[in-house]
C-alpha cells in the first residue's frame, strides 16, 4: 500500500532578515560622504539664503510665483518645467547607459538619506556586529536608552527634513517663526508631519526595500545595459576557486584570490553576494570595492578583485566608450540643453493674450472708418512697475490703436495682470477681405527690447 503523500508547504513570503551593513572605508567611500555632505548642505540650507530682497528659491504656490535666484517663473513659464523634466530624463539614461546604476549609489535621495540615518546608527550603536548583538539582546534599560537616543535624533532628523521641504515653498524664516509660536496653518502642518514620517520611515526603517521592491528605476535599468556599461563586478578567473583560512589555501596547489572573508557581503546596504553576478538589488555604491581591496592589500595580493568594470573587459575584449545609444543621448541633451538655454534666455518680462471681442466682427464708426475690439491680457512677468504702449500694423501699413483715457499711463506691478480694451481703426477703403490678419506689439515703455507681438484677426464688411 502506497504511503500518502503529505502536502508541500510552500511559503511564498520570506520574513524580512535586517541587514546591518559594515562600516567602510576608501576611495569610493570618500566620494560617498562628499556627496553626501554635498547633497544634504545643499537641501538643508539653500532655502536660507537671501537673493535681492527674497528667499534665493521659493516656489511660492499661493502667489504663483517660483523665485530661482535672479529668475521669477509663472504659470505661464511651465515649458520650462517641461525642458528641465525632459533633460533630467535623458541625463538620466545617459549616465545609466555609460555608468550604470551610479545615480543610486551616490545621489538618489533614498541612498543619501538611509546613509544619514546609518551613520546615526553607528554613531549611537556601533558597528555591524555591536548592531546585532543589540538586537538579539532582551530588553533592558541599556537597549532601552540606547534604541531610545537613536529614535530621538531619527525623529529630530526627520521634522527638520520636513520642515526644509515646506521652507521650499513657504517662506522658511516666517515658517519657523509659526513653528515656534504654534501658529501653523493645516496645510504647513500636514506636509511637515507627512514628510518627516515618510523620511523616518524611508530611510529608518524600510531602507534597502525601497531600492528593492519600490523603486521602478531597478527594474527597468537593464534596458539600457549593454555590454560596455560600466558595473561592479567580481573576477571570477581570478577569485575561484575560493579557498577560506591560511591552513586550507597552504594545502591547495591553485587557490583563487577570495579568501571568503565575507566582506563583500558584510558591508552591502542591500544585503547581496557580489560574487553571484550582477544583480537588480545592486545599487553601485562600491562599498563592497573598498572592503575587498583593503582586504587584498592586507594577504599581499593586487586590489581589483572586485571592481568597476565592463562585461565586455572582463572577457578580454575592448570596451567601447563612443558607442550609438551614447552618441545618441549625447546629442538629445546637447539639443534640449541648447534648447533650454536659448528659451530662457529670451524669456521677456511680459506675457500678453489677445482675446477679440465677441459681440460684433467690426464696427463701423462712419461710412470711412471700421473699428475692430480686442481684449489684451497683459502679465508683468518682471520685478519692475511697468507701463505699456500698443501698436498695431496690418495691411502694409500702420493702423490706429485708440485706448480709453482711463488706462492710458497705467503703471503694472510686478506680477499682476492688467485687461485693456483696446480698439484698432482703418480706413473702409483698406480692407480688401472679409477677413486679414494684423500684428499688435505690446512694448515696456523705456525698455525698447522688451515688447511682444501677437499675431490676431481683423474682419471687415464682406465685399460684393
Amino acid at each position: 500500500m502506497n504511503e500518502e503523500k503529505q502536502p508541500l508547504e510552500i511559503q511564498l513570503y520570506e520574513k524580512r532578515k535586517k541587514i546591518h551593513p559594515r562600516n567602510v572605508k576608501g576611495f569610493f567611500q570618500s566620494l560617498r560622504k562628499l556627496s553626501l555632505y554635498v547633497l544634504l548642505g545643499i537641501y538643508y540650507f539653500l532655502p536660507w539664503l537671501n537673493y535681492h530682497g527674497h528667499q534665493a528659491v521659493l516656489f511660492d504656490l499661493p502667489e504663483r510665483k517660483f523665485y530661482i535666484f535672479n529668475i521669477t517663473f509663472w504659470p505661464q513659464d511651465f515649458i520650462f518645467l517641461s525642458w528641465a523634466l525632459i533633460i533630467a530624463a535623458f541625463t538620466l539614461f545617459f549616465v545609466t547607459a555609460l555608468a550604470g546604476r551610479i545615480w543610486c549609489g551616490f545621489a538618489c535621495p533614498q541612498t543619501v538619506w538611509t546613509e544619514l540615518f546609518v551613520r546615526i546608527e553607528y554613531w549611537i550603536e556601533g558597528d555591524r556586529n555591536k548592531r546585532i548583538k543589540l538586537d538579539k539582546a532582551p530588553w533592558n534599560i541599556t537597549k532601552i536608552k540606547t534604541r531610545g537616543l537613536k529614535l530621538l535624533l531619527w525623529t529630530v532628523l526627520a521634522l527638520w527634513t520636513g520642515l526644509t521641504f515646506v521652507g521650499f515653498f513657504s517662506p522658511i524664516r516666517e515658517l519657523t517663526v509659526h513653528v515656534s509660536q504654534w501658529t501653523l496653518g493645516p496645510w504647513e502642518t500636514f506636509w511637515i508631519f507627512f514628510y518627516a514620517l515618510a523620511t523616518f520611515g524611508n530611510a529608518g526603517f524600510l531602507r534597502e526595500q525601497v531600492c528593492m521592491h519600490m523603486c521602478p528605476y531597478a527594474r527597468f535599468q537593464s534596458a539600457m545595459f549593454d555590454r560596455d556599461t560600466l558595473v561592479i563586478s567580481y573576477d571570477i578567473k581570478r577569485g575561484e576557486p575560493r579557498i577560506g583560512g591560511k591552513k586550507n589555501r597552504e594545502e591547495m596547489d591553485n587557490p583563487g584570490d577570495c579568501i571568503e572573508c565575507q566582506a563583500c557581503v558584510q558591508v552591502c546596504p542591500t544585503g547581496i553576494d557580489i560574487r553571484d553576478g550582477l544583480q537588480y538589488e545592486c545599487i553601485a555604491c562600491a562599498a563592497c570595492i573598498d572592503a575587498c581591496d583593503d582586504v587584498m592589500l592586507k594577504i599581499g595580493k593586487e586590489p581589483g578583485l572586485i571592481k568597476y568594470t565592463t562585461e565586455n573587459q572582463m572577457e578580454g575584449q575592448k570596451t567601447q566608450i563612443l558607442r550609438p545609444r551614447i552618441v545618441l543621448y549625447m546629442v538629445a541633451l546637447c539639443i534640449f540643453i541648447s534648447l533650454f538655454a536659448y528659451t530662457l534666455y529670451s524669456r521677456k518680462d511680459i506675457a500678453v493674450d489677445v482675446l477679440r471681442d465677441r459681440n460684433s466682427f467690426y464696427r463701423q464708426i462712419d461710412s470711412k472708418t471700421i473699428e475692430n475690439v480686442y481684449k489684451l491680457k497683459i502679465m508683468n512677468k518682471g520685478k519692475k512697475v511697468q507701463q505699456y504702449n500698443v501698436t498695431a500694423k496690418g495691411f502694409g501699413k500702420k493702423l490706429e490703436v485708440i485706448i480709453d483715457d482711463k488706462f492710458k499711463g497705467r503703471a503694472l506691478p510686478s506680477g499682476e495682470v492688467l485687461n485693456l480694451p483696446v480698439k484698432v481703426r482703418m480706413s473702409k477703403s483698406d480692407v480688401k477681405r472679409h477677413i486679414q490678419n494684423i500684428e499688435l506689439t505690446i512694448s515696456v515703455v523705456g525698455d525698447v527690447d522688451t515688447k511682444v507681438t501677437e499675431e490676431t484677426k481683423y474682419f471687415g464688411p464682406r465685399k460684393r
